[in-house]
Order: C-alpha cells, then structure tokens, then sequence
C-alpha cells in the first residue's frame, strides 16, 4: 500500500519542515510514503472563494487515482483518537488499496473533490494553520503505524 499526502501551498517555516522531515523518514521504516503539493493559487482582488477553491480542485484532483481511497483532513470530519486511526490505518492497508489524504487550501475544499472523497477525517476541533497540519498529521501517521508494531513510541 502506498499513502500519499496532497497539501497545497509550500511550507515555509523552517521548524515545521524539519519536523515534517523527522517524521516522513520515519515513515520510510514502514510504508511507501509520498507528498505532493500543488501551488498556491495566486489570490487577488478579483479572486474570490469559490474560484480558488475550484482551481486548486483541479490541481488536486489531477494527483488523485480512481483506485485511491481518498481522505480529506476537514474540520468537519471524524474524529479519532491516536488508537482509533491507527486501526483505521490497518483496515486500509488490509485492502491493499493506495490512501490519499488532502489537506485543502484556505478556503477548503472544492464540490468535486469532495465527490471524489471517500472520507472526512478532523484533527481536532481547534483550526490550525495549514503548515501545522502537515507536522501534526506526519506526526499522527507515523505513531500509528508504531501501535500497529507494538513499538514504545506510542505510550498508552
């Protein structure tokens, strides 16, 4: 199985690159690990919500296969404690098929990658910035792969 993380935008802080770094290595130990990201959609005045959310849309859905099991980070999605994803991890790889999570824009996600989700999952009820997004879900992806193990990282 191969999961891949489609985010938009880049991260410019340099702790949360190295953070990200840190975890995405880790990831290697276990599984075929991937990001992608598309470009910031350049905003201006006459840019509105809804022209940037279906842009970026089409960016991301240019990066997703049929095949994948698709997973948008949104706010409004399942919650899950570190355990729960991890068995949610293990239920998909057990069906051998690739899982894609998308971390939206700005403005969120457009109507047709919406349609073409299978999933909404929510870090947390709190927002964050979409730069802490990417360290907290490497982080999360990456520990629940260490339950799945039964390796220390984890202390429950």
């Amino acid at each position: 199985m191969k999961v891949k993380l489609i985010t938009v935008g880049k991260t410019d802080d340099v702790y949360i690159k190295e953070g990200v770094n840190k975890y995405v290595l880790r990831l290697k130990h276990y599984i075929n690990y991937k990001e992608e990201a598309i470009l910031d959609v350049k905003t201006g005045k006459k840019l509105n919500e809804l022209i940037q959310k279906e842009s970026e849309g089409k960016e991301i859905l240019k990066l997703i296969s049929k095949s994948d099991f698709v997973v948008l980070l949104d706010e409004k999605g399942k919650e899950f404690n570190s355990v729960g994803f991890s068995q949610f991890v293990q239920k998909r790889m057990n069906t051998g098929m690739n899982l894609t999570f998308i971390i939206g824009g700005p403005f969120g996600f457009s109507d047709e990658v919406y349609a073409q989700s299978n999933m909404k999952i929510a870090l947390s009820q709190m927002t964050f910035s979409h730069q802490m997004v990417r360290l907290f879900f490497t982080e999360q992806l990456y520990r629940s792969l260490s339950i799945l193990k039964g390796e220390k990282y984890h202390h429950v």
